[in-house]
């Protein structure tokens, strides 16, 4: 895979990301968690950016993005437009990071270790499978809500 690809699969997928969250008419439905889902949409969403911030963003480009994953989690009744403001903001840093990368570098070992030493281009569709992940979770919540 070809890193415009990779970068092309986050553009669409953040998109999608701020489409779902834009779809809750109710906003406090954003921060409800059923049986079903145990992390609420909102929850999902900020975890997402902070994953993509710290590990794009922060790791591969340096942006200076300081992690609070418990954060992520316990946050809660964030206004729907600040969390659209902080995925476009994930996208914006993303999308540049991808950007700045040389071809080369997908081969290259990722600079942390995280789960196991690994390729940089195997961790960056590890974070697009991630993030389509919980997107497909989000898109559950807001429909069983609805």
């Amino acid at each position: 895979m070809k890193l415009k690809e990779i970068r092309n699969l986050f553009e669409r997928e953040l998109e999608n990301l701020a489409e779902e969250i834009e779809a809750y008419n109710d906003e406090t439905k954003l921060w409800l968690t059923t049986n079903e889902v145990k992390n609420s949409a909102g929850n999902l969403a900020i975890h997402l950016v902070g994953n993509l911030q710290h590990f794009i963003g922060s790791i591969l480009g340096n942006s200076g993005y300081v992690r609070k994953r418990d954060e992520e989690f316990s946050t809660k009744n964030l206004p729907k437009s600040e969390i659209l403001d902080l995925v476009n903001q994930t996208k914006e840093i993303v999308l540049k990071t991808l950007d700045s990368l040389e071809e080369s570098e997908l081969g290259k070992e990722f600079p942390i270790e995280v789960f196991e030493k690994m390729t940089t281009g195997f961790f960056l569709i590890h974070l697009y499978g991630h993030l389509t992940y919980h997107l497909g979770q989000i898109n559950y919540h807001r429909r069983i809500l609805a």
